[in-house]
């Protein structure tokens, strides 16, 4: 991989990032906390799309952040595709909970979960040396996160729902994807 493309595929997660933040900085500096883009239930379908770069306040995008970016880029390991189809898995098992679920939620936090859930499994599918390591090392550092997807574990007010609904997604494209590699 030439640098110029290795530094394109790190630059990926940042636009993503970078519109989660400007949501989040105009939301705190011209609203006062009080624009938010969540997924309401059977609300507008734009708020399925927009709900991820939507967030409840600057410690909410911070945390999600610390998680998104080294997860993005462990799933870019495995390429541009697994990566697309991480964000498609989460977008498509969002869908479910926008129509089935009594309440909103926005955030990140389904797309975390939804590379965890690809990494995770990606290597139990693969079966190669690099990706076997790979959800491995996924496992034993981040593994800490997946009391979360339980709701008797997870914080009032956090949308387990979402985090499930996003790690579903994740696993969903690791067996898509996972079937496509040799």
């Amino acid at each position: 991989m030439s640098i110029q493309r290795l530094r394109d595929t790190l630059a990926i997660p940042l636009l993503p990032l970078g519109l989660a933040w400007g949501q989040e900085l105009m939301d705190q500096l011209l609203f006062g906390g009080r624009w938010n883009l969540p997924m309401l239930p059977r609300g507008p379908l734009l708020g399925v799309l927009t709900a991820p770069f939507s967030h409840g306040g600057l410690g909410h995008l911070a945390a999600n952040t610390l998680l998104f970016l080294p997860l993005s880029w462990l799933v870019l390991v495995q390429g541009r595709r697994a990566y697309l189809a991480v964000w498609l898995g989460v977008y498509a098992l969002a869908l479910p909970v926008w129509w089935l679920w009594p309440s909103g939620s926005h955030g990140l936090s389904g797309v975390v979960y939804g590379l965890l859930g690809y990494l995770l499994v990606i290597g139990w599918l693969e079966r190669r040396p690099g990706s076997m390591v790979l959800s491995l090392v996924c496992l034993l550092t981040y593994g800490g996160i997946l009391p979360s997807l339980v709701p008797v574990f997870s914080a009032p007010g956090v949308s387990w729902i979402g985090h499930i609904s996003g790690f579903c997604g994740g696993v969903l494209a690791a067996t898509v994807t996972g079937r496509e590699r040799p």
